[in-house]
């Protein structure tokens, strides 16, 4: 794995993980919906965020953009899921944060593949 992989897992694992947790913190405010409503959103706008910021960084090709992207929103996806049905203490929780990043490292060594 190469180190541009490395730090490309940790940016969009950290600003994924700050965004849910900023999300989940505004929604709450709303209630229970709101509290997962925020959370989505901010996952979201975390990855988003993070991909954008390691293409600014020189960390990833903006050839791989999208596909880094869609990586990260669907390494959330699976992760929300675990996330959601796995409450009952943190760790499970924090750890499922790994699978965005893993998701983005993924989508961009896809799209690596494909170029060729």
């Amino acid at each position: 794995m190469s180190v541009n992989n490395i730090l490309l897992f940790f940016i969009v694992c950290g600003f994924a993980g700050a965004c849910v947790l900023g999300g989940s913190v505004v929604g709450h405010s709303v209630g229970k919906v709101g509290l997962f409503a925020g959370a989505i959103i901010g996952g979201i706008a975390g990855v988003a965020l993070a991909v954008w910021a390691t293409t600014r960084l020189g960390v990833l090709d903006r050839r791989n953009f999208l596909a880094t992207l869609l990586g990260g929103v669907g390494g959330f996806i699976v992760a929300a899921l675990i996330t959601v049905t796995n409450l009952s203490g943190p760790l499970i929780p924090m750890a499922s944060v790994a699978l965005i990043g893993l998701g983005a490292v993924i989508g961009k060594m896809l799209s690596e593949k494909r170029a060729g």
